[in-house]
């Protein structure tokens, strides 16, 4: 079977209805057409945020693919927003990036948000004209929630945001960012510290420093916001005051790991499928490398850490879809599944020799690419944490049933376009 296979893998049929299969043949000629032709511009130009391809996503209604019907979104749920992720990560993470970034963001609104305020956000979310960020972590905190410093004061009717957001996915393309501030004194608890704001790009005192390009995702921008008393009114608070924690990690975990799984799987099958293409093709001896026992040890080894992350990535928003407790399987989704890509990555560019060192091959976009699915939405160590805390039934809170139950999603599935 091919790595990257055109037709979804029978392992992963008992996740998958007919209309998923539609979608996953959409994504994958969405992704033939307009992403493939913009992948090697966007490596040769880091320091451009690709935007045509979000708006092209964007008019297919992608970015609201979990969003209800009610609100013009898809409502096609979780499995939907993995093989659209997946797929487009096959062909260029970076695009992928720029779906699953927005995706979080709308999760957030979806479980906390007002009647009204979804109303206000998500139709323009599912009709293209507004793509999301969701703004947490900062210069000195890093991704920890409980250091956040940016503040929140209540002025009459409005709150007034003063502070720094780095790595902000989607910054300079995002017309509005779900903001997480402090409204608390130092040394209440985070449980009751924070607030969720959702923040217009164009408000005064709002600033997106320049585009800065990473190590890999080149065309993605995850850049940084600065906020000078930025005025919001009273109804931009998304969940109630003092929710902020919640809102900022049942996003994580229900949307953000298991969007990054679904990245990681994408990369995983480009790098097996461009190893063995490579190594069928690359005359040894009498045959060509892919007949050296040595070699096929290895791409073995890659082949097993591919299919076991498929089924993990999944499987666990399968479990979402269905509203059932599976805060640990996403967790675990999405830290094997860039471990075990990374490993496939490394094991690749040394099957390559010095041909993965030439900067135009793609093998070097794939492992840049791949250590951007580490950092976000919780380290290594944050997830090995967390899975440890369901090892001893400490995983009291669990957003999976909490939240996603209650999207009910009785849904007709996604269509073709």
């Amino acid at each position: 079977m091919s790595a990257t296979p055109t037709t979804p893998p029978p392992a992963l049929r008992p996740y998958l209805t007919a209309r998923h299969e539609l979608l996953w043949d959409e994504a994958d000629d969405f992704a033939a057409e307009h992403v493939a032709p913009r992948a090697a511009r966007m490596e040769a130009a880091p320091g451009r945020v690709e935007r045509k391809v979000a708006d092209l996503m964007a008019a297919r209604g992608w970015f609201a693919v979990t969003v209800p019907s009610a609100f013009g979104g898809l409502s096609a749920g979780h499995v939907a927003k993995t093989i659209l992720v997946h797929r487009i990560a096959c062909v260029s993470a970076a695009a992928a990036a720029i779906l699953q970034a927005t995706l979080i963001p709308v999760g957030a609104l979806l479980h906390f948000a007002t009647y009204e305020q979804k109303g206000r956000w998500l139709p323009r979310v599912a009709d293209g004209s507004l793509l999301l960020s969701i703004a947490v972590t900062e210069p000195q905190a890093g991704g920890h929630i409980g250091g956040i410093e940016t503040t929140a004061e209540r002025a009459g009717s409005e709150w007034v945001l003063t502070g720094s957001k780095i790595h902000i996915g989607n910054s300079h393309l995002a017309g509005a960012h779900l903001v997480v501030a402090r409204t608390a004194e130092a040394g209440v608890s985070a449980s009751q510290a924070l607030t969720a704001f959702m923040v217009e790009a164009n408000r005064p005192g709002l600033a997106v420093s320049d585009h800065r390009p990473g190590l890999g995702l080149h065309g993605f921008s995850a850049g940084r916001l600065d906020l000078d008393h930025v005025r919001v009114p009273e109804d931009h608070v998304v969940g109630e005051i003092g929710r902020g924690l919640s809102v900022a990690q049942s996003s994580s975990i229900l949307y953000g790991r298991p969007n990054l799984a679904a990245v990681s799987l994408g990369i995983h099958e480009a790098i097996v499928a461009t190893t063995t293409a490579r190594l069928k093709t690359r005359p040894r001896y009498r045959g060509t490398l892919s007949d050296l026992p040595v070699l096929r040890d290895r791409i073995g080894g890659m082949e097993a850490r591919l299919r076991a992350g498929r089924i993990l990535a999944y499987q666990s928003v399968h479990l979402l879809d269905q509203g059932l407790p599976c805060d640990a399987d996403l967790i675990n989704a999405k830290y094997l599944g860039h471990q075990w890509a990374v490993q496939s990555a490394q094991d690749a560019m040394e099957l390559h020799g010095a041909h993965a060192l030439d900067r135009d091959y793609v093998l070097q976009r794939l492992w840049r690419d791949i250590q951007h699915t580490y950092p976000p939405a919780g380290t290594g160590e944050v997830q090995r944490i967390r899975l440890a805390d369901a090892a001893f039934d400490e995983d009291h809170i669990q957003w999976s049933e909490r939240l996603a139950a209650e999207a009910a999603w009785a849904r007709p599935g996604p269509t073709a376009a």
